[in-house]
């Protein structure tokens, strides 16, 4: 079964085909600078690449940019739009209402509209890509994943909010999580690796722009870092993540700032780019770091502390842990990072292989010593395998 997978950003558009019975990736992309200049990076394969920019005025000229690509003689992945038998959506925001994927229909629209105050920035842009695709295949089944669904076996002690218990009854006060779907696959790929050993106990570090821990027991998902929204947890490229919350009032008075722009500072203008001064792009911090540039050290620091301090909180909630995982941008690639975070861990059972942990490469790997109680694995993430496969599991 062929699936179109979408997801829809305010200002960008990410795809891919998948052959969901197969796991074969048959072509990916991204339109980004939607009404603004537009640019189409379409690939095929590592030989077969496609850049295109002109002005694309909505997501529905880049929609069906995309379509015209995957069906264009040059860029031809299909013969006819008709060979894609489903679509499926990225959702950020399910709330409560939704604890898996469900089929997309007006109601459903309907419902995840009513969680935009939860998620502002993104269900609107996924839901704008489920009327177009809609729109432009009415013939072709659609489905929505969400983000939040991975976390909704969280157990009320660790989802609720430490306020008076009417702001969840009456305005759904509570920790929902995020990067749902990229947890779910790390973590079932690391049971294959523990040879599906019964009441694992795993922890996964996702962390890139946007990072989240999730602690996992039995491939369900117990506690995670991201809240009521995503601006919760670890420190990220622009967000701040926890922060003692007298300070928000402090800084609404010091700079004059409206819930607006208080909002818009944490999200925007804080954690690594705050910090640092230089950049949200931890590369880009590494190299001034290793310069010299003291304030780079002091983020690189600060970073891999409360990621050290969630893996610890985590393993005492699950009573140890069999595995840590490493995903996403800088949990794949940054080996500094992975060293800075297992150092000191040894009480855990955690031991570095720092051989291993140097090696440069794009696959499943185990970083950790043969001696290692806790094992240590990177993970590339696949969050559009994860919602190809569960479009096909809820089409077929």
């Amino acid at each position: 079964m062929l699936v179109f997978v979408l997801n829809a950003g305010s200002s960008s558009l990410k795809y891919q085909l998948i052959n969901a019975e197969t796991s074969e990736l048959k072509a990916s992309g991204i339109v980004e600078r939607i009404g603004i200049d537009g640019v189409l990076k379409h690939i095929i394969s590592e030989n077969k690449k496609l850049t295109i920019e002109e002005y694309i005025p909505s997501h529905k000229e880049a929609i069906e940019l995309i379509l015209e690509t995957l069906t264009h003689d040059e860029t031809k992945t299909i013969n006819s739009i008709d060979e894609i038998q489903a679509i499926g959506h990225r959702v950020a925001h399910g709330g409560e209402y939704f604890k898996e994927s469900t089929l997309v229909t007006d109601k459903v629209i309907k419902k995840i509209e009513e969680l935009i105050p939860l998620a502002p920035l993104h269900n609107p842009a996924n839901i704008l890509g489920m009327k177009i695709c809609m729109e432009l295949m009415p013939n072709i089944p659609n489905v929505a994943v969400f983000d939040t669904a991975f976390h909704q076996t969280m157990p009320e002690t660790h989802f609720l909010f430490p306020v008076p218990h009417e702001d969840y009854t009456e305005h759904h006060l509570r920790k929902y999580g995020f990067h749902g779907t990229s947890h779910n696959y790390v973590s079932k790929e690391a049971i294959k690796l523990l040879n599906n050993k019964k009441d694992s106990k795993i922890i996964v570090c996702h962390l890139g722009n946007g990072s989240s821990i999730c602690a996992i027991k039995d491939g369900k998902s117990i506690n995670t870092t991201m809240g009521l929204t995503p601006l919760g947890g670890l420190m990220m490229g622009t967000r701040s993540g926890d922060i003692d919350p007298g300070i928000i009032p402090y800084l609404m008075d010091k700079k004059s700032m409206d819930t607006h722009q208080i909002i818009d500072y944490l999200n925007k203008k804080s954690g690594i780019l705050g910090v640092s001064g230089i950049s949200s792009d931890l590369r880009e911090i590494i190299s001034a770091a290793n310069d010299g540039d003291q304030r780079a050290n002091v983020t690189i620091d600060m970073m891999c502390n409360r990621v050290k301090k969630y893996i610890c909180s985590y393993s005492g909630l699950l009573g140890g842990a069999d595995a840590i995982c490493f995903t996403a941008g800088i949990g794949e690639n940054s080996s500094l990072i992975r060293e800075r975070v297992c150092d000191n861990l040894n009480f855990m059972g955690v031991e570095l292989d720092n051989e291993k942990n140097e090696v440069k490469t794009h696959v499943t790997r185990e970083i950790s010593k043969n001696t290692s109680k806790t094992k240590i694995f990177v993970i590339p993430t696949n969050e559009e395998l994860v919602i190809a496969k569960d479009t096909y599991n809820l089409i077929k």
